[in-house]
């Protein structure tokens, strides 16, 4: 089999998708038809073996190849993104400390934005029981999640932390305005747990 020119190609292709008897065949598939036709011609091509337009037909499926994986690799990484932000999720697309979580509560707080201010203030709960490492920096984590992990490493707060997660639900996915008396008691339960120890990997003695 001869190789086939890029304008003898284009030409062919042009001649394909003009074909009456696809008049009714949706765009796309004309498209996906015509492109598998392609590949099937470059690996004859490729199979022949020793010819320069061989050689090139070779090189040409690896490019495709490699633009395949490429494209695959993109949307998985889109994947993970949209799942580490789904709905529940605790924490939004960008990453903060939770000394700026609480900077943000606090301006929130101040503008009487309530339902904002609950909610950096139980992030700012979250990312500073991260970074003392007594919960897993989990992507995607809901904040029932984070009340039963951190409830294990501080039994004492447990009701306290399961009620705070639930007023973020409550103000995110609820529909339920947020107030200042429950950001107070998230504020309260912050600095508590900020001096706060946790109990002993034995348990309590």
């Amino acid at each position: 089999m001869s190789p086939v020119g890029r304008e003898e190609a284009a030409g062919e292709a042009a001649r394909e998708l003009l074909d009456p008897q696809y008049a009714d065949e949706p765009l796309l598939d004309r498209l996906y038809r015509y492109f598998m036709q392609f590949v099937g011609d470059l690996m004859d091509a490729a199979a022949g073996g020793g010819s320069a337009g061989g050689v090139i037909a070779a090189v040409l499926i690896g490019l495709i190849l490699v633009a395949v994986a490429a494209l695959v690799a993109y949307h998985l990484r889109r994947t993970s993104r949209r799942n580490a932000q789904a709905p529940g999720a605790l924490f939004g697309e960008r990453a903060l400390t939770a000394a700026e979580h609480r900077t943000a509560a606090e301006r929130l707080a101040a503008e009487g934005e309530w339902t904002a201010a609950i909610q950096e203030r139980l992030r700012a709960i979250a990312r500073d029981l991260e970074e003392r490492a007594l919960v897993d920096g989990m992507p995607g984590r809901t904040a029932d999640e984070l009340a039963a992990e951190a409830g294990r490493a501080m039994p004492a707060f447990a009701g306290e932390l399961a009620a705070a997660a639930r007023s973020f639900d409550d103000v995110t996915y609820g529909g339920v305005p947020g107030v200042r008396e429950t950001y107070d008691t998230m504020t309260s339960l912050d600095e508590r747990l900020r001096a706060a120890r946790p109990v002993p990997l034995g348990g309590l003695s």
